[in-house]
């Protein structure tokens, strides 16, 4: 049976079938991406914190756009193409709108990347310090390697373990390899602090399950988890068993009332299960003879001053080090979040930013300062040149300029900041070729030298959030990565189904020209919605 309409159009809407299926598909599009650039703009405008602008590298983005509009164009021709039944003009038009889609995934992959590498760290007093972690060196700035010859990174939590308490249903085996791995390397003991003894028959006699003394080990662990679990099981059905007793002896107490109007008198004797119920072991302590230090990633420990806790709830005892998070290379220092609350409470800008806790501590960042605020009345001397003063009632000029520098170039040094302070305070110059790559792979660390991106150490008291540039630092990021992840997906399924057209569509062109042409046709009409949406994300995300 011939599936009709699939070449020769309705009469009644003069659409094939699969130009009304892709409208109605358009249609859905558009109320999705809708939804996200409209909840974009609520957040912005509601932000409680300092919303970031232009903050993304404008040449990729720039060239992403231009590019989506060439292929754009080119699938316009590869259907031209093949209306006019031109097969090899089709191969070279739409092969140039899949290597367009290709190249596009390329800079945004380069551009994730980026932003996957580059730290963040908000202190208490609301500073903001980014740049780019390194490894540990030591005094003859050569790295610091572990027991596995790996350098160590300079944002590790280092904890001095004198006991640990593992959740014997939580415990994350590669955790516990890990630290028994790191006490054999140290020439110290993890082992069992007392015996572990349980009931494990109903009715039964405590038994030792785990002696006093046993080293750590994930099979010990999966022992001692076993028993719980079984004891966990009996338990449960003892209860239910109990319970279901309670309420049949209720029902008939209470005859011709509804179950919630006694519900509060169904109870479990509790003491007369008691000794039917088996021990449920739920932690094990071990002792580390003599102390081990642990290095742990940040989002995988809580750390408290005698004790901490890892998310699998394993508690480590024991003295926490200094773990300072290190910038090896520090390319933006940000204050306007720090501002903001200053002026909510009444404070001087100026007052603020003094008396924050990276003036205070680090010369090289007033240093910086300094020659920042030199930048700023600059800016203001060509405002007031170029669009000049307010005028009063009488037309007479005021001393209110009309432009005036926004908080971003008040409060914030970037790193095109830094590296223009590189250049003209310490003489460090890239040549064109070397700044123009900047653009697209960030701040040249190794070129520039510490000179213009200075080593930061933050110690770890003082740091209320760090993350990388991912949805974890703030909302920008998030809807930064939801709405251009999602459209990425979107290049890809459309650059495939293209791809598809392109490399098993000559059989299909021998047989019925006709309609492989309103495929591509379809097809294109999906490409072009895919380069609309980024021509709106474009100037949101990375203009305004």
């Amino acid at each position: 049976m011939e599936i009709p309409y699939i070449v020769t159009p309705r009469k009644d809407t003069g659409l094939i079938n699969s130009k009304i299926a892709i409208w109605l598909f358009l249609a859905s599009e558009v109320m999705l991406f809708g939804g996200f650039f409209s909840a974009y703009v609520y957040l912005r405008l509601g932000a409680d914190y300092p919303w970031p602008e232009r903050s993304l590298p404008v040449l990729p983005g720039l060239i992403n756009t231009f590019v989506l509009i060439g292929s754009s164009v080119t699938v316009v021709f590869a259907w031209a193409a093949l209306k006019m039944r031109k097969w090899r003009h089709f191969q070279i038009y739409m092969g140039i709108t899949v290597a367009c889609a290709a190249l596009f995934m390329v800079l945004k992959g380069i551009e994730y990347s980026v932003k996957f590498k580059h730290q963040a760290v908000r202190l208490h007093d609301y500073s903001v310090v980014e740049g780019h972690l390194g490894y540990e060196m030591d005094e003859n700035h050569e790295y610091i390697e572990d027991r596995k010859g790996h350098h160590i990174e300079e944002n590790m939590i280092r904890v001095k373990a004198d006991k640990l308490t593992f959740s014997v249903k939580r415990y994350h085996t590669a955790w516990v390899e890990e630290m028994i791995a790191e006490a054999e390397h140290a020439k110290s003991e993890i082992s069992l602090t007392e015996s572990v003894k349980a009931v494990t028959e109903e009715g039964g006699k405590s038994e030792t399950i785990a002696k006093a003394g046993e080293k750590l080990s994930v099979d010990l662990l999966k022992k001692i988890f076993k028993v719980q679990q079984a004891a966990l099981a009996h338990n449960a059905a003892l209860r239910t068993d109990a319970l279901r007793d309670a309420w049949v002896i209720a029902k008939k107490e209470n005859p011709g009332k509804s179950d919630w109007e006694y519900s509060d008198t169904v109870n479990i004797d509790a003491e007369a299960l008691a000794p039917k119920m088996l021990t449920e072991v739920s932690t094990a302590a071990f002792t580390v003879d003599p102390p081990v230090e642990f290095l742990f990633k940040p989002r995988d420990i809580k750390e408290g001053a005698s004790s901490s806790r890892l998310r699998d709830d394993t508690v480590i005892a024991g003295e926490l080090e200094a773990s300072p998070m290190v910038f090896h290379n520090t390319d933006a220092i940000d204050f306007q979040w720090l501002v903001m609350k200053a002026e909510e409470k009444g404070i001087p800008a100026e007052t603020a930013i003094e008396n924050s806790w990276l003036m205070q501590n680090n010369a090289f960042v007033r240093e910086a300062w300094a020659w920042h605020q030199t930048e700023i009345e600059a800016l203001r001397k060509k405002l007031n040149d170029r669009h000049g003063f307010k005028k009063d009632s009488e037309g007479k000029l005021t001393d209110e300029p009309n432009r005036v520098p926004t908080e971003k170039e008040l409060y914030r040094i970037g790193w095109k900041d830094f590296a223009k302070f590189g250049e003209e305070t310490k003489g460090v110059e890239l040549s064109g070729a070397a700044k123009f790559k900047e653009e697209f792979f960030g701040p040249n660390y190794k070129a520039r030298g510490e000179k213009t991106f200075h080593q930061l150490s933050i110690p770890r008291e003082e740091i209320r959030h760090a993350a990388k540039f991912t949805p974890a630092w703030n909302t920008y990021y998030a809807i930064y990565f939801t709405i251009t992840g999602l459209h990425g997906l979107h290049v890809i399924g459309g650059a495939l189904v293209l791809l598809y057209y392109l490399v098993f569509g000559r059989k299909m062109y021998l047989e019925n020209p006709e309609w492989l042409a309103n495929r591509v046709e379809v097809g294109g009409l999906f490409w072009h919605f895919v380069d609309l949406i980024w021509i709106f994300a474009f100037p949101i995300l990375y203009l305004m």
